[in-house]
């Protein structure tokens, strides 16, 4: 998996690919539409952040490329690369529990905060790909 050089896009099967986790510089795409929604990216080396409405949905440190990120009401699933191990942030249904998957293995189980926020780590070497899995009990 190569980093998203338009920085976000629409893939054929429906779901959001974006981040550039190469770049020096912040750079920034605003008002994305995908599936009636808009969307913000944000990503440089140091960073990468997805909006969706204004509303905050991923970020991660320091940057990542994420491919095929996809939604529902039960699951978020997504693949990740970065340089090196990186935190990832998503928000979720506030206080209530998922079981998180890094390469179709169970990391155990987390609860989000009241805010909705969980953070979870993956460990990731340059050009190293891992699918994450985060699914609602």
């Amino acid at each position: 998996m190569a980093v998203i050089e338009e920085l976000i896009r629409e893939e054929g099967n429906g779901t959001i690919s974006f981040g550039n986790y190469t770049l020096k510089e912040k750079s920034k795409v605003s008002d994305f539409e995908h599936g009636g929604d808009l969307y913000k990216v944000k990503t440089f080396k140091e960073i990468t952040k997805l909006e969706k409405n204004g509303l905050f949905i991923y970020e991660s440190v320091p940057g990542t490329a994420v491919k095929n990120l996809n939604i529902t009401d039960r699951e978020v699933s997504f693949d990740v690369e970065g340089f090196e191990d990186t935190q990832i942030t998503l928000e979720l249904e506030a206080e209530k529990e998922y079981k998180v998957y890094v390469d179709d293995t169970n990391i155990g189980k987390m609860k989000t905060n009241l805010g909705g926020k969980l953070v979870l780590s993956v460990e990731l070497n340059t050009c190293q790909r891992s699918a994450v899995r985060v699914v609602k009990l």
